[in-house]
């Protein structure tokens, strides 16, 4: 499955999860082993402000794609509230954007800009997808949905992911991957090898 297709598949994946979010769940904090970049002793983000966060790296796949740099759209183009008072449809909004992008790649050595590198526009894609496909899992847990992704995409994931893993891990995409049976599902396989609890 090329690249492209893999990121697309995850980007709605997560839409997918995030419009089953009731409105009586967006201000439900996240659990206490939810992976977050805040400082220690802080409380843990609400479910609204981890898709805001999401909001804001959907907006940037367009300029990233198109190989602009952050200095030249603006470090803060994207800050603030993007959900607005109706957050499933400007996620919505911003996904197709997003997939619009990705859709319209035809040169994937290009260059793409990102606050910690340079990288071909093939690896940027694998760097944004693993933030979609698997975070997709990890909130359809938090709200009590179906958290199994499409087979053929657990399989275009394994694949992309399982080579590029370690490296990732060096570099603290990937917390310690979890044991867990050879012969388990790949999804569970998938979900132990960046770290996730597979169950």
């Amino acid at each position: 499955m090329p690249v492209t297709v893999v990121f697309v598949r995850s980007d709605r994946a997560l839409e997918r999860v995030v419009m089953q979010v009731r409105d009586d769940q967006w201000d439900r904090p996240m659990p206490p082993d939810f992976a977050t970049m805040r400082p220690e002793g802080e409380p843990p983000p609400t479910l609204r402000e981890v898709v805001s966060y999401h909001a804001s790296d959907e907006a940037w796949i367009p300029d990233m794609l198109a190989g602009r740099t952050m200095e030249e759209v603006g470090p803060t183009a994207y800050d603030g509230d993007l959900l607005g008072t109706d957050p499933k449809a400007a996620f919505a909004r911003l996904v197709d954007q997003g997939v619009a992008a990705a859709e319209q790649v035809d040169d994937l050595e290009r260059p793409v800009h990102f606050s910690y590198g340079d990288w071909s526009t093939e690896e940027a894609l694998w760097h944004v997808t693993s933030f979609r496909a698997l975070r997709a899992v990890d909130l359809a847990r938090v709200i009590g949905a179906d958290d199994a992704l499409e087979p053929d995409l657990v399989q275009a994931l394994w694949d992309g992911f399982s080579a590029r893993a370690e490296q990732w891990r060096q570099f603290g995409v990937f917390p310690d991957p979890i044991e867990v049976a050879d012969d388990a599902p790949l999804q569970q396989r998938l979900l132990a090898l960046t770290g996730r609890r597979p169950t």
